[in-house]
């Protein structure tokens, strides 16, 4: 069924409902897992082209990410990380071609009412540029 399982980090609250629930899946399947948080500070967004140092909200992602991922790989699964940085969105789409998955889980929770009705959420923009199922869990 499923080999990979592209999952979308946080780094919120959000997180524990889509692991529970893809631990779950991952277990029934033998998936592998990769995690991936989307920094979106202005940093993370200009990294490269300012070519700027880590912030502390990117040393703070990495080793939150990292520590998901030795917690997994601790339970058993077979687990990768990656800390991409830019518009969630878009770097989410990139990443599920690249990462070559055939699903993506995402947690949702509406935290952004204003700039999801102006601008649709990271969940509608993602939905519409993946070409893979995608899992959504509500927080």
């Amino acid at each position: 069924m499923y080999k990979r399982i592209l999952v979308a980090i946080e780094h919120s609250d959000a997180d524990r409902a889509i692991l529970a629930h893809v631990e779950s899946l991952a277990k029934m399947t033998g998936a592998a897992l990769v995690l991936v948080h989307v920094a979106d500070g202005f940093a993370a967004r200009h990294f490269d082209d300012l070519k700027l140092r880590e912030s502390e909200e990117i040393h703070d992602d990495r080793a939150y990410l990292e520590r998901l991922g030795r917690d997994l790989s601790a339970k058993g699964f077979t687990v990768e990380t990656r800390l991409l940085m830019g518009t969630p969105s878009t770097e989410l789409a990139k990443a599920v071609e690249t990462e070559k998955v055939d699903l993506l889980a995402m947690a949702t929770h509406g935290h952004r009412f204003l700039e999801d009705i102006m601008k649709g959420s990271t969940v509608d923009r993602v939905r519409h540029l993946v070409k893979v199922p995608v899992i959504l869990v509500r927080q």
